[in-house]
């Protein structure tokens, strides 16, 4: 924990952490708010599941054009237009009577329009601490992601049902602009400086690191998104231990993230975490019983930030510096469209064979994802030597990075 603290007390750091993850914390509340701001006014699920769609089809297309407008436009620029539009179309969504098109209109846009923050700020990272902190930096950014969807959830739910569908996409509202606001106006987003890509669009997803990172990114999502769904069905929406076992999942990866940040990465670190991810996820279907799914999900939860530490980190030191935003874009789509193909596959094996079958279906990801990173072993670079920083391109930068 040393470490997380000297690299907490490296200027700029904490500031950037914090700023992004208040910024990208409606990203854990925006989904719920609409789900149940539509169903009400609806009175459908259905109705309530083509919106949401039409919410991740946006932001599934926008996420690598967003990404790269950054090194074209500036980070401030886009950031400041996408989040403008996004507020408004979230804002329309919450205060305008609509149909059920109009509702999947305003969603379309909101998705469309979603800020680029992750993709900027795993682009900004690099800037700002040497080698050496690098690895240990992704890790406690992925680690501190799931208070996102540890407190999220749990808030828009209480307010949504307690207080009004109407206020909670208000409060979603609310804080995605001032979050977007801090990060924008944090004076690094300001200085680094992405040089324009001289590469085709959608060019380096197929540099091989940055389609492993898409491909597994994909799988490991799905196998998330397909627990969530089990939890749920399993459980019931109405009573404690869905939230609390879903919390008891996060808290694994965040305490997985921490106590293995600071390994070296090397080519077997992801099929090392995939494998605990796998196995943990297999266990669950032992027995439904809330304290085995929890302990079970729990050592699952244990691979999942690691792992995600190990995507960033070979997708950065894989690409040049102009390319490393549009490369975290398609990651990013890649991870979206694996949580809806969870959620999807889950359902239909729930319908066919209860509870049981959404487990079924995360283990299934997990060991594909687990498949891939063995078979295609020799495609991860090896970190354990070398800087995990991006090429750099010709362009002078605003801000250098730090060597030791």
């Amino acid at each position: 924990m040393a470490g997380y603290r000297d690299l907490l007390r490296t200027p700029g750091v904490g500031r950037m952490i914090a700023a992004q993850l208040v910024a990208r914390f409606p990203n854990g509340m925006t989904s719920l708010a609409i789900l149940m701001h539509v169903e009400q006014q609806s009175g459908s699920y259905g109705a309530a599941g083509l919106v949401l769609a039409a919410a991740s089809v946006g932001q599934a297309v926008a996420g690598p054009v967003t990404s790269r407008w950054m090194g074209a436009w500036g980070m401030r620029r886009v950031l400041t237009l996408t989040l403008s539009v996004c507020v408004a179309a979230v804002l329309c969504l919450a205060l305008l009577p609509l149909s059920i098109a109009g509702y999947m209109a305003f969603a379309m846009v909101a998705g469309l329009s979603t800020p680029p923050v992750q993709s900027a700020v795993r682009t900004i990272y690099p800037k700002l601490v040497n080698a050496g902190q690098l690895t240990p930096l992704f890790s406690l950014d992925a680690s501190l992601q799931e208070i996102i969807w540890i407190v999220a959830p749990v808030l828009i739910t209480i307010v949504s049902t307690q207080v009004g569908t109407v206020q909670g996409l208000l409060l979603v509202a609310i804080i995605l602009a001032g979050g977007g606001t801090w990060f924008i106006l944090s004076p690094e987003v300001g200085r680094v400086r992405i040089p324009r890509s001289r590469r085709a669009f959608g060019r380096v997803v197929l540099k091989p690191p940055v389609l492993l990172a898409t491909v597994i990114g994909f799988l490991l999502i799905g196998a998330c998104s397909a627990v969530e769904v089990g939890v749920v069905a399993t459980f019931g929406h109405g009573g404690l231990e869905a939230g609390l076992v879903l919390a008891v999942f996060s808290v694994g990866s965040l305490a997985g993230g921490l106590a293995f940040g600071h390994i070296p990465i090397g080519p077997w670190a992801m099929a090392r975490r995939l494998l605990i991810v796998t196995v943990g996820l297999g266990l669950t279907m032992v027995t439904l019983n809330v304290f085995w799914i929890g302990g079970t999900l729990l050592l699952a939860g244990i691979g999942i930030a690691p792992a995600l530490a190990v995507l960033f980190a070979i997708t950065t030191a894989s690409v040049k510096f102009s390319e490393t935003a549009e490369a975290f874009g398609w990651a990013g789509t890649g991870q979206l469209i694996g949580a809806a193909a969870g959620s999807a596959v889950a359902g239909i094996l729930i319908d066919a064979g209860g509870p049981t079958g959404a487990y079924l279906a995360a283990a299934l990801f997990a060991l594909a994802g687990l498949i891939v990173s063995v078979v295609f072993v020799r495609a991860f670079p090896d970190l354990r030597h070398r800087d995990p920083s991006p090429y750099p391109d010709t362009e002078t930068l605003s801000i250098p990075t730090v060597r030791p």
